[in-house]
Protein backbone atom coordinates (compact mmCIF):
# COMPACT_ATOMS: atom_id res chain seq x y z
CA UNK A 1 0.00 0.00 0.00
CA UNK A 2 1.04 3.94 -0.64
CA UNK A 3 0.68 6.00 2.21
CA UNK A 4 0.81 9.86 0.81
CA UNK A 5 0.63 12.59 3.21
CA UNK A 6 -0.71 16.18 1.98
CA UNK A 7 -1.47 19.51 3.44
CA UNK A 8 -4.88 20.65 3.03
CA UNK A 9 -5.34 22.92 5.71
CA UNK A 10 -5.59 19.60 7.99
CA UNK A 11 -3.21 16.62 7.14
CA UNK A 12 -4.56 14.10 4.76
CA UNK A 13 -3.53 10.85 4.01
CA UNK A 14 -4.13 9.40 0.50
CA UNK A 15 -3.73 5.70 0.80
CA UNK A 16 -3.61 3.46 -2.07
CA UNK A 17 -3.57 -0.40 -2.61
CA UNK A 18 -5.14 -2.86 0.28
CA UNK A 19 -5.70 -1.66 3.86
CA UNK A 20 -5.19 -4.99 5.46
CA UNK A 21 -3.34 -7.09 7.79
CA UNK A 22 -0.05 -6.89 6.22
CA UNK A 23 -0.81 -2.74 5.36
CA UNK A 24 -1.82 -1.81 8.71
CA UNK A 25 1.07 -1.36 10.80
CA UNK A 26 2.40 1.08 8.32
CA UNK A 27 -0.37 2.91 8.46
CA UNK A 28 -0.51 3.11 12.28
CA UNK A 29 3.24 3.78 12.47
CA UNK A 30 2.31 7.16 9.90
CA UNK A 31 -0.63 8.34 12.26
CA UNK A 32 1.45 7.42 15.02
CA UNK A 33 4.11 10.48 13.77
CA UNK A 34 1.22 12.38 13.21
CA UNK A 35 -0.21 12.41 16.92
CA UNK A 36 2.83 12.93 18.46
CA UNK A 37 3.37 16.16 16.06
CA UNK A 38 0.16 17.15 17.83
CA UNK A 39 -1.68 16.41 14.38
CA UNK A 40 -4.82 15.30 14.97
CA UNK A 41 -7.70 16.21 12.45
CA UNK A 42 -6.74 13.62 10.32
CA UNK A 43 -8.76 13.22 6.87
CA UNK A 44 -8.29 9.44 5.33
CA UNK A 45 -8.71 9.41 1.75
CA UNK A 46 -9.55 5.98 0.37
CA UNK A 47 -10.65 6.36 -3.04
CA UNK A 48 -7.59 4.30 -4.72
CA UNK A 49 -8.49 1.59 -1.67
CA UNK A 50 -9.75 -1.51 -3.14
CA UNK A 51 -9.80 -3.83 -0.16
CA UNK A 52 -10.39 -3.54 3.59
CA UNK A 53 -9.88 -6.17 6.13
CA UNK A 54 -10.21 -6.28 9.70
CA UNK A 55 -6.75 -5.68 10.59
CA UNK A 56 -7.31 -2.31 8.23
CA UNK A 57 -10.18 -1.34 10.01
CA UNK A 58 -8.57 -2.26 13.77
CA UNK A 59 -6.11 0.17 12.69
CA UNK A 60 -8.03 2.94 11.57
CA UNK A 61 -10.51 1.92 15.03
CA UNK A 62 -6.91 2.50 17.38
CA UNK A 63 -5.87 5.35 15.11
CA UNK A 64 -9.62 7.27 16.28
CA UNK A 65 -9.29 6.28 19.58
CA UNK A 66 -5.26 8.01 19.67
CA UNK A 67 -6.48 10.84 17.99
CA UNK A 68 -9.86 11.58 19.67
CA UNK A 69 -7.58 11.20 22.89
CA UNK A 70 -6.21 14.40 21.91
CA UNK A 71 -9.06 16.26 21.29
CA UNK A 72 -8.75 15.54 17.23
CA UNK A 73 -10.76 13.20 14.52
CA UNK A 74 -10.59 11.31 12.13
CA UNK A 75 -12.46 11.64 8.49
CA UNK A 76 -12.54 8.83 6.08
CA UNK A 77 -13.32 10.27 2.25
CA UNK A 78 -14.41 8.87 -0.89
CA UNK A 79 -15.16 5.15 -0.33
CA UNK A 80 -15.40 2.73 -3.38
CA UNK A 81 -18.71 0.67 -2.71
CA UNK A 82 -16.89 -2.31 -1.67
CA UNK A 83 -15.11 -0.53 1.00
CA UNK A 84 -18.32 1.11 2.02
CA UNK A 85 -20.11 -1.81 2.41
CA UNK A 86 -17.71 -3.33 4.77
CA UNK A 87 -17.72 -0.05 6.58
CA UNK A 88 -21.86 -0.23 7.01
CA UNK A 89 -21.41 -4.13 8.05
CA UNK A 90 -19.43 -3.41 11.12
CA UNK A 91 -21.32 -0.50 11.52
CA UNK A 92 -18.47 2.00 11.56
CA UNK A 93 -20.03 4.05 9.39
CA UNK A 94 -21.96 5.10 12.65
CA UNK A 95 -18.64 6.01 14.06
CA UNK A 96 -16.52 7.86 11.41
CA UNK A 97 -18.01 10.97 9.32
CA UNK A 98 -17.47 9.90 6.16
CA UNK A 99 -17.91 12.31 3.33
CA UNK A 100 -17.57 12.29 -0.25
CA UNK A 101 -14.46 13.70 -0.88
CA UNK A 102 -11.10 15.20 0.67
CA UNK A 103 -12.58 18.97 0.33
CA UNK A 104 -15.92 18.27 2.31
CA UNK A 105 -14.01 16.19 4.97
CA UNK A 106 -12.01 19.28 5.45
CA UNK A 107 -14.71 21.89 5.29
CA UNK A 108 -16.14 19.42 7.73
CA UNK A 109 -13.80 20.16 10.56
CA UNK A 110 -14.13 23.74 9.70
CA UNK A 111 -17.42 23.72 10.67
CA UNK A 112 -17.21 21.86 13.69
CA UNK A 113 -14.85 24.71 14.63
CA UNK A 114 -17.36 27.29 14.10
CA UNK A 115 -20.09 25.14 15.78
CA UNK A 116 -17.72 25.43 19.15
CA UNK A 117 -16.90 28.70 18.76
CA UNK A 118 -20.56 29.99 18.72
CA UNK A 119 -21.26 27.31 22.12
CA UNK A 120 -18.61 29.79 23.81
Amino acid sequence: MEINLEEMGKAVLRLKGRLDATSAKAFRAEVEGLVEKDRVRLVVHLAAVDFIDSSGLGALVADLRSVNRRGGDIKVAALQTAVRSVFELTRLDRIFDILDDVPAAVRSFDREGQEEASRS
